[in-house]
């Protein structure tokens, strides 16, 4: 692929998730579902420029986040866990076990969900957030617990997303500009 339209693709992509990030701001209701849009975007960096190329994306698409988001709790989000799931995910699902992958994905998961709740909640002083978790009546761990059966369906969904680029949206549309 010519050099000049990698740099296209990736400007494109990366705007794309910017944009999916800045729009957290405008739809609050959609703070979980934007970031996580916005990280599944740059999947296809991944496919078409690998791992390290994905990596600067995201790193771009998050340092511009904390400038334009207005919603904090959904750049934290995108930063701890939803912007770079669904470009390691490829590397985990490297392992030879699934039993293994799985283990290591639940532990990423959940390790970026207490430590993101902490930095909103205790670091950036988002007193709002444990304002939620009271107004819900249930326990953290039934929340973690939900988020886990979450977290599932989304993996799940990632990889369909990915299949679908591969196999539907890559052959009919970039095969024409390679």
């Amino acid at each position: 692929m010519k050099q000049s339209l990698r740099i296209a693709l990736g400007g494109i992509v990366s705007c794309l998730s910017l944009v999916m990030m800045f729009f957290t701001g405008v739809f609050p209701f959609a703070e979980y579902a934007l970031p996580a849009i916005s990280g599944v975007l740059l999947t296809v960096l991944v496919i078409e420029f690998g791992f390290r190329s994905a990596l600067i994306a995201f790193a771009a698409v998050s340092f511009l986040s904390l400038v334009v988001t207005p919603n904090k709790e959904a750049v934290v989000l995108f930063i701890a866990f939803l912007g770079y799931y669904p470009i390691v995910k490829g590397k985990i699902e490297t392992l030879r076990r699934k039993a293994v992958q799985w283990v290591v994905k639940f532990t990423l998961f959940n390790a970026a969900a207490i430590i993101s709740y902490y930095v909103m909640i205790y670091v950036l002083g988002m007193s709002e957030v444990m304002q939620d978790f009271a107004m819900l009546k249930i326990g953290v761990w039934v929340l973690l617990a939900l988020g886990n059966a979450v977290f599932f369906l989304y993996d799940v969904a990632v990889t369909r997303l990915i299949s679908m680029y591969i196999f539907h949206i890559k052959p009919k549309y970039l095969s024409k500009i390679h």
